[in-house]
């Protein structure tokens, strides 16, 4: 007899036993949540993402010069500094031309540390220069049978003209205008892929 009455007891031990560790089980999942919700996982950025961004474009052509220049080229004959008479050749030329100017993007460097991007862009230089021979005229020719033009005659002036043109364009600030505008293309491409609250350094 005494043990049937010893039993309901016990039964009823385990079953408060019971609710308080469902209850404990229950807040512990709360608060855990809770602080899950008030501290959330800080987004990564995987710089290999970056880098495959830039090195879609290369090179990166940021600012065209274009012009219109006119030249004259003569030469004579001299013997000991003193010109030869009939040994005079020369012309007046017009052409346009083009100069572009940029960044080379594969030689750019990313850093990230936490939510910091910086990129480190090479200086701006001269990517090509091209000049349009259908808009080349030429005036005011003048050759001599005792001095006749050569194809170097054309090459050297050729390239002494491209050379001037170059220096004039740099002087007038070509090269800091390509620098500004490689910098906001680069924003541009790589802002839309960092997560919220990055940060993008450009310099």
């Amino acid at each position: 007899m005494r043990e049937e009455k010893v039993r309901p007891w016990r039964a009823l031990k385990y079953l408060l036993a019971g609710i308080v560790l469902c209850a404990a089980v229950g807040l512990l999942g709360f608060f855990l949540g809770r602080r899950e919700a008030r501290e959330p996982e800080e987004p990564e950025i995987a710089a290999v993402v970056l880098e495959h961004r830039l090195a879609e474009v290369r090179e990166l052509v940021t600012t065209s010069y274009h012009y219109t220049n006119m030249a004259q080229f003569e030469s004579s004959g001299t013997f000991y500094g003193v010109k030869i008479p009939f040994t005079t050749k020369r012309f007046i030329l017009t052409y346009d031309g083009e100069i572009k100017a940029g960044v080379d993007l594969s030689k750019a460097t990313l850093d990230v540390s936490g939510l910091s991007v910086r990129v480190r862009l090479p200086e701006a230089e001269i990517l090509s220069h091209e000049l349009d021979e259908e808009s080349v005229e030429l005036f005011d020719e003048r050759t001599s049978i005792f001095n006749p033009f050569t194809i170097e005659d054309f090459t050297a002036f050729q390239a002494e003209q491209k050379a001037a043109v170059e220096q004039k364009a740099i002087a007038q600030g070509l090269l800091e205008e390509a620098e500004a505008s490689a910098q906001k293309t680069v924003r541009l491409l790589l802002e839309p892929i960092l997560p919220e609250g990055a940060s993008l350094t450009i310099g």
